[in-house]
């Protein structure tokens, strides 16, 4: 029946496997994907090694199942943003302070993601770029909708497509938290989304 409540053995089957990801997160973040067996996340999660394999059948398909979930939790996170306000530019400020909290809130697997994806073999890339990259297009056509919207009601100009919008604002919000990245101290993420905003909204040359 729809809306039914999850039995105990399917609730205790979850807990498990969000142990087993939590374990598996804190020991790539600590050594590197290519340094850590399965025998060891299974030790770190206090599972017997064949209680872990019924959940995944190798490291690699552990390792996607563990990007894939944090990148569905992101993308509902950016996406929830940019429909909590009815003012478009209102819209698109929550959109960057939510970005940067869920870059910082999440360095380690930021970090694990952009660090061990390079090195991994092909069919692990392949596979999660491909994952990665659609579920990154679908957002930016979801932040294009706010551009889009803002138009229709004259809030901006179209001083090009909603898409190239999206795509520029992103990349921007994405720069400067990969500044903060390398140095936290030298580099502050603005607490004023305007900072950015306004590089596409005011422009570098006087009318």
């Amino acid at each position: 029946m729809q809306g039914e409540k999850l039995s105990r053995r399917e609730r205790e089957k979850l807990r498990q496997r969000r142990e087993m990801l939590a374990a598996a997160l804190e020991l790539f973040s600590e050594k590197g994907y290519h340094n850590v067996s399965m025998h060891e996340i299974a030790e770190r999660a206090e599972f017997a090694i064949g209680t872990l394999y019924k959940f995944f059948k190798n490291k690699e398909d552990l390792y996607k199942t563990l990007i894939i979930a944090q990148a569905d939790r992101f993308h509902e996170a950016l996406t929830k943003a940019t429909k909590e306000a009815n003012d478009e530019i209102e819209k698109l400020r929550i959109y960057v302070k939510t970005k940067s909290t869920i870059f910082m809130d999440n360095v380690s697997i930021i970090r694990l993601y952009f660090a061990e994806t390079r090195g991994a073999s092909f069919n692990i890339k392949a596979g999660l770029d491909s994952e990665i990259r659609e579920r990154y297009s679908q957002f930016l056509h979801t932040l294009a909708s706010v551009f889009e919207s803002g138009m229709k009601r004259k809030r901006f100009q179209k001083i090009a497509e909603p898409y190239h919008l999206a795509v520029a604002l992103d990349s921007l919000c994405n720069a400067f938290l990969f500044l903060w990245l390398e140095a936290p101290e030298r580099h502050l993420y603005p607490e004023d989304p305007d900072v950015i905003l306004n590089i596409l909204f005011k422009g570098l040359v006087d009318p």
